[in-house]
């Protein structure tokens, strides 16, 4: 696959932007995005795995590529969820899929989303890693709305070499991420 728009800008812009703002000596210090990890857990599952099948079907449109349908490691009563019952899906970027996938994301999705204002500063888990959380999946180009039977959510996990939240946030700054003021 030829190098993407992203991955272009990432190399020429970022990496030396980034090691000029830490004072890195060794570009292999400069943080980079390892990979994206999309994941959709649909409740009513339990119930309904034709839920779960087309949930799979939407992810794999969005990314290009095959959904895991993930299965309940415990069982829980009040859930009534039993071990091994299926109950999300989900799909994992790396490479050149990933980089599409957040150049659609950044450009495309996010700016369809009613009332946007930017995603959350704060969403880091205090090793550079970042989590997304998206409500309706409509917001992708690649579904088409009118065969949605139910609108579902998805979480996006960034994983980041980053040490820290401060190099993770201006990593994905300076990709393109558009983080609320």
């Amino acid at each position: 696959m030829p190098e993407t728009r992203l991955k272009k800008h990432y190399h020429s812009s970022v990496m030396p932007a980034l090691q000029k703002e830490f004072g890195y000596s060794n570009v292999m210090k400069v943080p980079r995005l390892e990979k994206i990890v999309l994941n959709a857990s649909i409740k009513e599952a339990t119930q309904n795995v034709k839920l779960l099948e087309t949930a799979a079907e939407e992810l794999s449109l969005i990314t290009g590529q095959k959904a895991q349908i993930r299965r309940a490691r415990k069982s829980i009563a009040n859930f009534k969820l039993r071990e091994g019952m299926p109950i999300g899906a989900r799909v994992t970027l790396r490479g050149a899929r990933m980089w599409e996938f957040l150049d659609r994301l950044i450009h495309i999705a996010l700016p369809r989303v009613r009332d946007f204002r930017g995603v959350n500063p704060k969403a880091f888990d205090g090793r550079g890693n970042y989590s997304l959380g998206v409500t309706e999946q409509i917001i992708f180009p690649e579904i088409n709305y009118d065969r949605v039977s139910k609108v579902t959510g998805m979480n996006i996990a960034f994983v980041t070499t980053a040490e820290n939240d401060v190099e993770g946030r201006a990593l994905l700054r300076h990709i393109g991420v558009p983080f609320r003021q």
